[in-house]
């Protein structure tokens, strides 16, 4: 049996689960999924997601990865038996999805650093015509497969070093950075002469818009929510399954989500005062709008080729750091369940990811496909019948294994357990139904209608 590693500090623990959850799933999918469901409407409907749905499930897969010291397929077979086994590879299958069309994004955002580096922004957009040319030139193709190989390859290299010398090391750098960066460009962005339009469209909520469109917000909001924390994939079992020491639960679980959910604002002050200022219209929804409209912006603002590329620059650390946790659920499966030596793991767990992505280079239909269906579906049915485990089946050893490091709980505990049991776990029934409902639509109307083009 390979030895199992731990975390050399609590610091480097709370960074790593801070990277993961500070990715793509805050810079790049959270502004197009605000700007789809309204700006502040979707902002004020996702930050009561995390608070009263968020930190309750994250700590539920903290106490499923500790007490068990295991990955998620290990993890649920040890508490729930041989047919949780199935439901913990259901963990494994989402972070393969995820993150193979994770890694082509990550190959954009790499591509439009670059070509800031070859020259201004204004200039780059005239070599290509527009905006949108430019995307559909840098999002498929040979340029895009090339640029997915290079961020999987680094993705696999830190994955290999191990936990200590490479994940941990890793996210010990990059985290901070990205916060600093991301400050730094939210202060410029606010001295930009129509930041203010900006400001309202994100942070002006109408609560009429709220309740004519919660059918739409809800699933929205809850597949952000588990996206950009890393739940309901397996990557914070795996994570807390490292932790060496009993220590308190709920000041890390705190921790992480206030600094997620806190540069998930901080994007926003980036990204919709840049828009506006640039006379953008903030509501364009879709995944390419912070390609396309912030290539328009930064090259029609005071400085905007040197902030592009700090803002790209940016995104590609944040990638990194939320691709390591990705491919560490799927390598931890392997090291632990069949032995296998990290490296090996890391490489073989790495390809078959890779491999999965290729078609993302091909046709952006791939990516909804492979989107809507880890999104809608994978994140939140894990999440269900996580809770389903844990608040019916198995709530002893959770409030057990919380209190380690806290105390006696009483009934804080089993309020915990109740908010498990009804309110989290109808909330994603509904959120599931709705994602479910709107992915059948998608493969039933542009899926088809590509296929029917294209075969």
């Amino acid at each position: 049996m390979v030895q199992r590693e731990t975390w050399a500090t609590r610091t480097g623990f709370i960074l790593a689960a801070v990277g993961s959850a500070v990715g793509l799933g805050n810079i790049w999918r959270f502004p197009f999924i605000a700007a789809d469901g309204g700006g502040a409407a979707f902002l004020v409907v996702y930050l009561l997601f995390v608070a009263f749905i968020g930190f309750p499930a994250i700590l539920v897969e903290f106490v499923v990865g500790r007490r068990t010291e295991r990955n998620p397929v290990g993890a649920l077979l040890e508490l729930g038996g041989d047919v949780w086994k199935y439901v913990g590879g259901l963990f494994i299958v989402t972070g393969f999805v995820i993150l193979s069309y994770y890694s082509v994004i990550a190959g954009w955002f790499i591509r439009y650093f670059l070509e800031g580096l070859r020259g201004s922004y204004v200039g780059r957009l005239a070599a290509y015509g527009e905006a949108g040319a430019m995307f559909g030139e840098v999002s498929t193709g040979l340029d895009a497969l090339v640029l997915h190989t290079l961020f999987m390859a680094v993705t696999i290299g830190v994955v290999a070093l191990g936990i200590r010398r490479g994940i941990e090391f890793a996210t010990k750098a990059m985290v901070p950075s990205i916060v600093l960066l991301l400050v730094g460009l939210a202060v410029w962005a606010s001295t930009l002469p129509n930041a203010g339009a900006g400001y309202e469209y994100y942070l002006s909520p109408d609560f009429g818009v709220i309740l004519e469109n919660w059918q739409e917000l809800l699933p929205a909001a809850a597949g952000q929510a588990f996206f950009t924390l890393s739940l309901g994939m397996g990557v914070m079992i795996t994570y807390a399954s490292y932790l060496g020491e009993d220590r308190n639960l709920t000041r890390d679980a705190a921790t992480i989500i206030g600094f997620d959910t806190g540069i998930a604002i901080l994007t926003g002050l980036v990204v919709f005062p840049v828009i506006t200022s640039a006379g953008i219209e903030p509501a364009a929804p879709g995944p390419n709008v912070i390609f396309i409209s912030m290539t328009e912006a930064f090259a029609n603002v005071t400085g905007g080729h040197l902030l592009g590329l700090v803002f790209f620059g940016t995104v590609v650390i944040a990638a990194l750091s939320s691709a390591i946790s990705l491919l560490e659920v799927v390598t931890a499966y392997v090291i632990d369940e069949k032995g296998v030596e990290r490296w090996k793991a890391a490489i073989g767990m790495g390809g078959v990811v890779y491999l999965l992505g290729v078609p993302v280079t091909y046709d952006l239909v791939f990516l909804s496909l492979l989107d809507g269906f880890a999104d809608g579906i994978l994140l939140v049915f894990g999440a269900l019948v996580l809770m389903l485990l844990v608040g019916w089946i198995t709530p002893k050893f959770a409030v057990e294994e919380l209190s380690k490091g806290i105390g006696d709980l009483g009934s804080i505990g089993q309020a915990w357990i109740w908010a498990i049991r009804v309110p989290i776990i109808i909330v994603l029934v509904v959120s599931l139904y709705l994602g479910v409902v709107e992915y059948v639509e998608f493969l039933t109307g542009d899926f088809t209608a590509w296929i029917e083009a294209n075969l």
